[in-house]
């Protein structure tokens, strides 16, 4: 009886989308600062829904440097990372991970792809030994790229200054969302798309980031952009940019003379396959609509925003020849006239003439990034991270004029959001069910954890659900409650508390909190008391402090231990469904947790809690 209680109090407790729960410690509140306006929450739970909702929680401390900086003076500093000294993060992260900094090129020179070199060695009639040896060595370059590229994810969004920049480029990393399973190419292209194309451009000029992500390697390795070519019937340019004439059924288009060549895996022209040799990957010829597609459905306008099949071919069609350079020439980016679609195009009414080469492509991200539809979708999406599952019509409206007024101005539109009255209404406070990443993040961070250049904290996210950059299909891991909340998701979470109460968070202690060597010898009550202040923010329901005092979750004693992280996160399995139980003891030694009391069992049963496990 008291089990089902328990759970059945965590599910409402996390499904509740208005107010905050029934506070049984809470410091007295303090008025709200002058110029507030019509905010309705006090200016404690101010200082709350700044460090849950525009960070990745609360550290030690920053609720007392909050207050003392003021919350509208921090929310603009955050708006400008550019003035925010973040050199120990940056010394951390060059210094931990030796892939990052590296090109796909680079990295794809270094760790030849394994199957080109299978290929290879076929072709030379056999693995030899020293081909055997190299492809160990790719293969362990691969799984390095991989887990480098999942740590440093967490590792910033941990210890980095620039937060808002942080929350607002997980944002964009899923919205803009890539799959490192994808392909092994992919793996090369993950630290450069997150580090050179998204982080940076996460506040700017919104069609200056869809520009950026159309060309990166990554989004045009994923969605097949980098092989998609007019179709046989259609002209096409030459060299020289001039049209010519379709290549006629079943022709590969002009390509050299006679239109013999053929195009290389990564876009490059390349000289005729002779007769008996085979071409790795070679792309199949013709149009590609993926890319097209999503550009309109998930990047810009929106699922209702009023295109037409029609509209997603011709988007396709515009950005044929937009391709990939192959390692040896440097990778990045590549133009291919002789295969993009040079016939007149009609998109979203606006046509584009015959004859036309990359501008065309241009053209197109030029229209949809400034589509009424596509500012409402990008309004609504950002609405719905900062403020609640289901924002007001009138808030989404406001940021849409915003982002209309500014030309896709991200940091406008942001700050339009985050200093609305919605989002400082009682309603929206805790409000927001956080998803594995926040989860393990945030309890790294209010534990005062220190960054691990393992993937063993990545990992953890992995358990939860939520795999970094393991999401399949390319509309991202879900950003509302309701997805990421059943019993054996909830039941992971309070497994996770208690995993970390037993010290197996890498970096982190239990009692990595301010007060915490005076709570040791004092009361449960005193205990439950201190962690609710110290983990809480000091607001918990009379259900969770009751759980902390008795030192009991009935749910706990039947949860099977998380187990160490597995040593490969790319080898785990995918998460069960959303918000599913994910892969536990995915490939690693399950262990059994130790016995757990005293105040860090406190600690587990407040990690576990529904307050912690919302935002």
């Amino acid at each position: 009886m008291q089990h089902t209680r328990w759970l059945a109090v965590s599910i409402i407790a996390l499904a509740a989308c208005s107010g905050g729960p029934r506070s049984s410690v809470t410091a007295a509140p303090e008025m709200a600062p002058p110029g507030s306006g019509d905010r309705e929450q006090t200016a404690d739970q101010q200082v709350a829904q700044v460090l849950s909702r525009l960070t990745f929680g609360a550290r030690p401390g920053d609720a007392e440097k909050l207050r003392a900086t003021g919350v509208d003076r921090w929310i603009d500093e955050q708006l400008h990372p550019e003035r925010i000294d973040d050199a120990a993060a940056d010394r951390y992260l060059a210094s931990a991970y030796l892939t990052l900094g590296q090109t796909p090129a680079a990295l794809e020179q270094k760790y030849l792809p394994p199957g080109q070199l299978q290929n290879q060695a076929a072709a030379r009639g056999g693995l030899t030994r020293a081909d055997s040896a190299k492809l160990r060595e790719s293969q362990q370059g691969l799984r390095q790229m991989t887990m480098e590229v999942q740590s440093a994810r967490v590792a910033r969004a941990l210890m980095s200054e620039r937060q808002l920049q942080e929350v607002v480029t997980d944002f964009w990393l899923n919205h803009f969302s890539v799959y490192e399973a994808k392909g092994p190419r992919e793996r090369y292209m993950l630290g450069e798309y997150e580090n050179r194309v998204i982080r940076p451009n996460a506040l700017g000029k919104f069609r200056t980031l869809l520009g950026a992500v159309a060309k990166s390697e990554a989004m045009l390795f994923y969605l097949d952009n980098w092989q998609s070519q007019a179709d046989s019937a259609r002209p096409r340019l030459n060299a020289a940019g001039r049209a010519v004439a379709a290549a006629g059924r079943g022709g590969r288009g002009a390509i050299g003379a006679g239109g013999r060549g053929v195009i290389s895996p990564l876009g490059t022209p390349v000289a005729p396959v002779a007769p008996g040799q085979q071409m790795a990957q070679r792309p199949r010829p013709g149009l590609n609509e993926n890319y097209g597609r999503e550009l309109l459905e998930l990047h810009t306008l929106g699922v209702d925003g009023g295109y037409s099949q029609q509209d997603v071919i011709n988007a396709a069609r515009a950005l044929t020849g937009w391709t990939i350079r192959g390692a040896q020439q440097g990778g990045g980016f590549n133009f291919v006239p002789q295969v993009h679609d040079a016939g007149e195009k009609v998109l979203l009414g606006h046509k584009l003439a015959a004859g036309r080469g990359i501008e065309d492509g241009e053209d197109v991200l030029d229209i949809v990034a400034r589509q009424p539809a596509t500012a409402k979708y990008i309004a609504f999406k950002l609405a719905r991270r900062f403020v609640s599952d289901t924002p007001s019509a009138a808030l989404v409206a406001r940021a849409a004029a915003t982002f209309t007024r500014t030309d896709g101005d991200i940091r406008e539109t942001v700050r339009t959001i985050v200093t609305s009255a919605e989002f400082f209404a009682r309603r929206a406070y805790r409000s927001k069910v956080k998803s594995p990443f926040e989860v393990v993040v945030s309890a790294a961070r209010v534990l005062g954890a220190q960054p691990d250049p393992t993937v063993r904290m990545a990992a953890m996210v992995g358990q939860l659900g939520q795999p970094i950059y393991g999401h399949q299909a390319p509309n991202g891991w879900p950003e509302t409650g309701d997805q990421w909340m059943n019993t054996g998701a909830i039941l992971n979470r309070i497994n996770f508390g208690m995993t970390v109460a037993a010290g197996r968070l890498p970096g982190a202690s239990p009692m990595g909190f301010k007060d915490s060597d005076i709570l040791q010898t004092a009361t449960r009550e005193l205990q439950a008391d201190g962690v609710i202040h110290a983990l809480l923010g000091g607001d918990a329901s009379v259900e969770t402090r009751a759980v902390l005092i008795s030192g009991e979750n009935p749910l706990a004693k039947d949860l099977p231990p998380m187990g160490d992280p597995p040593s490969d996160p790319t080898m785990q399995p995918p998460a069960a469904g959303r918000g599913g139980r994910g892969g536990r003891g995915g490939g690693g030694g399950v262990q059994p947790l130790p016995a757990i009391r005293g105040l860090q069992l406190v600690v587990g049963l407040a990690l576990g809690s529904p307050e912690f496990q919302r935002r």
